[in-house]
């Protein structure tokens, strides 16, 4: 009955120890996730192209090849602007994620075809953020 007992106090400290390191990296790695603010100020005129190209392939694509989807914004004081945020692993997979993705024959064929009556964007900024300690979303 002793080396019963024993075994189930030694399984359970198992479990214990298993699972407490589950919620460490579950803890651990959102806070190595970075976000990227994206700005692009499109053509005059030329924002529904951009915003159609975004909802037919590029969202799609992105999670193709790793980059999250957070969310994305027409801003009511800013003509011709998409603004969005996406998320990465970590900063150093964000470069390998965007290298992917403007190799992927599916977006170059995608982007080509947007650009039929001439270019869409003028311009793309980003910004990389990390979230604070008392940000809801990590």
């Amino acid at each position: 009955m002793n080396k019963l007992l024993l075994k189930v106090i030694l399984s359970i400290g198992l479990t214990i120890s298993v699972f407490s390191s589950c919620l460490v990296n579950a803890q651990t790695n959102p806070s190595q996730r970075v976000f990227e603010l994206r700005t692009y100020t499109s053509h005059e005129n030329r924002l529904g192209d951009v915003v159609a190209r975004f909802k037919n392939h590029t969202t799609r694509l992105f999670e193709r090849h790793g980059i999250t989807n957070i969310g994305y914004w027409i801003p009511t004081d800013q003509p011709n602007t998409l603004v969005y945020i996406v998320a990465h692993p970590s900063r150093e997979q964000a470069k390998k994620n965007w290298e992917a993705f403007q190799k992927d024959p599916e977006w170059i064929a995608a982007r080509e075809a947007s650009m039929t009556n001439g270019p869409i964007v003028v311009k793309v900024q980003s910004v990389f953020m990390e979230p604070t300690e008392f940000s809801p979303i990590k």
